[in-house]
């Protein structure tokens, strides 16, 4: 069966020309800083505290970055607001960062004592032992990569950063191709774009040293990497993760991992991936599912592959007279090493985190990756900085000559064998593990998410129906998000809005938070192509668009969800 690509159906967007520019701002106008960090994650976070640590040993430099020395730009309402994860979070970046802090006044939950890996049928769990030593935690600590966040941005604040919460990054700031700084977003525009009573116009962030900390699918990582020719040797590709945080009536003892079931296995659907099931204390846990963007199946859909996990009889126990608190959903970049840009700096400019694709699928980690690098990026830019230089090439080589690089080249080809189905690439993988990477070698080959042909494969069709007690609708999900985006907000998704079916119902299915729609008199009248409604206010900035054939770019600053655990 013959499929459509949604890569054949490409955004109305040109990167390159609008996200990125000169400065435009009067000089009296221009808001000037020591060193601009977009993003409020633990990355960008780490690296502004890090930052302020070492220039309490440099006051000359302190001095000559001016008032501002470190100002961290954020969209959501507050760091924290838009970041996801499991997360198990090695504690090394911590110690390192906060070598006087006990982990008990961490932002964790709890420690790792026991953990357990199961392949689920659709009617039994079966455990994996010996356990995958991928899957192995031992060691490690429960956290909200949200709370993390907020618990980094009041120790950075603490230390000095200013941070600009509800503050959009939408443009790139280029003068003879050095980044000098990023520019914000307007705020206070209707759908079509007109000025509002409120409207407050965006400003030139003037900065020595930018740090480009987006998170996954980062929009000026996107125009940075187009601009500056840094695309690594493979095309990125991503995960979508859906999380759900549960009040349970029994505490949960040890971090689970299944896979299988509701995944299909057969290489034709490309379903990839698994569900994580994580104690947060003695009352919560977290259920979520993560699955690769390379799916073939245009009604396959991660928010409702979760919902029918949990009506498994190994999940439901769980979960049984508990109730659900929160929901999230957020892309993980899962390219891995060859996908990493092919620089990590340019003059003026650093990449670092997840928009640096510094994730380990295998072993599912990446926050220490991200706080590591974003450490390195403070050292070599102080370092750069009291040379009066902005070349910040010696955080690439660090980086690549850390633990970041190392963990990344072992598990190089990690993910790419899957495509050939759930038991080869299983078998395969086995063997990567094993060797410690070096069988089978090489660098294997993999195409862009929205370049799988899409069909109509059905799916959908054995979704449970949303009870609202155990199973869930997208719409009410949203609400759980914390997501008070106004509904006459300018529209910051980038599609084709009539495209064959297969692709309008590709991005029906996918977005988690029902933003698309196709409108019910097209839904069932037989035509190949389609039109598409947009419904950006329920955005939750997850990312999946920009992997399978659009372009999601920053909402108005403080829109999106409200994120607080996780």
């Amino acid at each position: 069966m013959s499929g459509v690509a949604p890569a054949e159906f490409p955004p109305p967007v040109e990167p390159t020309e609008e996200f990125v520019g000169s400065i435009t701002d009067p000089e009296d106008e221009r808001i000037e800083v020591g060193v601009a960090i977009v993003g409020g994650g633990p990355a960008g976070l780490a690296c502004a505290i890090r930052i302020m640590q070492l220039l309490e040993d440099e006051p000359e430099l302190a001095e000559s970055l001016g008032e501002v020395p470190v100002a961290l730009i954020e969209k959501g309402k507050t760091p924290g607001a838009h970041t996801l994860s499991g997360a198990n979070m090695r504690p090394s970046a911590m110690r390192e960062l906060f070598p006087d802090l006990d982990p008990s006044e961490w932002p964790v939950y709890q420690e790792v004592e026991k953990d357990a890996v199961y392949l689920l049928t659709k009617k039994a769990a079966l455990p994996l032992k010996p356990m995958p030593p991928n899957f192995r935690n031992h060691g490690n600590y429960v956290t909200s990569v949200a709370k993390l966040s907020r618990f980094l941005n009041d120790k950075a604040e603490e230390a000095g950063v200013y941070v600009l919460p509800e503050t959009a990054a939408t443009k790139l700031l280029v003068e003879d191709r050095v980044v000098v700084g990023v520019r914000s977003g307007d705020k206070g525009r209707d759908r079509e774009g007109k000025e509002l009573g409120n409207f407050e116009p965006g400003s030139d962030l003037v900065a020595k040293a930018t740090v480009l900390a987006e998170g996954t699918a980062g929009h000026l990582t996107g125009a940075a990497l187009d601009y500056f020719d840094l695309h690594g040797h493979l095309p990125q590709r991503w995960e979508l993760g859906v999380k759900e945080v549960w009040k349970v009536q029994k505490p949960l003892d040890r971090v689970i991992h299944t896979m299988g079931w509701p995944l299909r296995k057969g290489a034709k659907w490309n379903e990839f991936g698994g569900s994580f099931i994580y104690p947060m204390g003695e009352d919560k846990i977290c259920i979520g599912m993560v699955c690769g963007l390379d799916y073939t199946d245009a009604t396959f859909s991660v928010h409702d592959a979760l919902q029918q996990l949990k009506t498994h009889q190994f999940v439901s126990k769980l979960i049984e007279g508990g109730e659900r608190e929160a929901w999230g959903a957020k892309t993980i970049p899962s390219g891995g090493y060859w996908s990493m840009p092919r620089k990590l700096a340019v003059p003026g400019m650093v990449i670092a985190g997840d928009s640096a694709t510094m994730v380990n699928i295998p072993e599912l980690k990446g926050i220490h990756y991200a706080m590591h690098a974003g450490m390195y990026a403070a050292e070599e830019i102080v370092a750069a900085l009291k040379r009066d230089e902005v070349d910040f090439s010696a955080y690439d080589e660090r980086v690549r000559n850390s633990v970041i690089g190392k963990d990344l080249y072992k598990w190089r080809n990690g993910r790419q064998p899957f495509s050939k189905g759930f038991f080869v690439g299983g078998a395969i993988a086995s063997a990567m593990t094993i060797t410690q990477g070096f069988f089978p070698g090489g660098m294997w080959k993999q195409v862009p998410d929205a370049e799988e042909e899409m069909v109509l494969g059905g799916a959908g069709d054995s979704y449970p129906k949303p009870d609202g007690k155990l199973t869930f609708d997208k719409l009410s999900s949203v609400f759980a998000s914390g997501n008070a985006t106004r509904d006459d907000a300018p529209n910051h998704v980038r599609i084709q809005r009539h495209v064959p079916r297969e692709v309008a119902q590709t991005w029906v299915s996918m977005c988690p938070a029902q933003v698309y729609e196709i409108p019910e008199d097209q839904q069932g009248n037989g035509a190949a192509e389609v039109d598409l409604n947009i419904v950006p206010s329920n955005c939750v900035q997850c990312g999946a668009i920009t992997a399978k054939g659009g372009r999601l770019t920053p909402p108005e600053g403080g829109d999106g969800p409200l994120y607080t655990e996780v």
